[in-house]
């Protein structure tokens, strides 16, 4: 059987240390750790792009398994509430030239024509689902690579954080510490996947306006923004962004 799971919890911010979906809660780690410029224009070809810089928070939130929807079914993820990653601390997350130790075939998507395919994933995810075999493609958000928060084109923060969230779930797959759970490989338990297939994650946002309803409201990675944009974002307090991000997991039901 087949099923969607809301198993994580996000917090992506420009503000480091801010727990966005921990009703804003900011800490003080004691040391300068995690913090650099969050944003700003640049020149790049004669013209000007804004930069943004996010970090993110990763929570284990097995909510089917809270709730016992499903009772007794060995499929479902269980557990407690926990925070798992934090970028902050994590000098691959936030520095390029570093970022190249785990993604060094972004070398070869640096070009117009591997960015241009992107726009068929654009297409794709939002009229459907992403093309997987589009890996270096985040879709309508940009290129995945490099896997760090670094979003060098920033449309919006929708945009962005989307592209962030999905450049950090690749990252842990990349790192083997998320697996795949779709498909035929997934129906006896998960399996190594260090290049993420985007068909199995989709994000709804939670903060700072929860999307409850509607097509896009849980969006796959890569679909238009134009269509969950409006009213996400108000200036000072809504401009980071938490998520509820769901796993596509596919196994044998006894």
């Amino acid at each position: 059987m087949g099923f969607w799971e809301p198993v994580r919890l996000a917090d992506v911010s420009m503000k480091p240390w801010c727990f966005v979906n921990l009703g804003g809660m900011k800490l003080d780690p004691g040391f300068d750790i995690g913090f650099k410029s969050m944003a700003g224009p640049s020149a790049v070809g004669g013209a000007t792009q804004y930069n943004s810089q996010w970090h993110v928070h990763w929570y284990a939130y097995p909510l089917i398994y809270w709730m016992e929807i499903v009772a007794d079914f060995l499929c479902l993820e269980s557990g407690s509430i926990d925070i798992l990653y934090i970028t902050e601390i994590d000098p691959l997350w936030q520095d390029s030239e570093l970022t190249a130790i785990i993604n060094p075939e972004a070398v070869l998507f640096a070009n117009p024509l591997a960015l241009a395919a992107c726009a068929a994933d654009c297409v794709l995810a939002t009229a459907k689902l992403p093309s997987d075999a589009l890996f270096w493609c985040a879709g309508c958000q940009g290129t995945m690579y490099p896997l760090n928060g670094n979003v060098s084109a920033t449309i919006g923060h929708v945009q962005a954080s989307r592209l962030a969230l999905a450049r950090f779930a690749y990252k842990l797959h990349r790192e083997l510490v998320a697996w795949g759970t779709m498909g035929g490989k997934g129906l006896c338990g998960k399996y190594l996947m260090p290049v993420m297939r985007k068909q199995q994650y989709r994000f709804q946002a939670t903060n700072p306006n929860p999307q409850t309803k509607g097509r896009y409201a849980c969006a796959p990675i890569g679909a238009s923004t134009t269509f969950m944009s409006a009213g996400q974002v108000y200036p000072a307090i809504g401009e980071d962004m938490g998520y509820l991000v769901w796993r596509k997991r596919n196994c044998c039901a006894l």
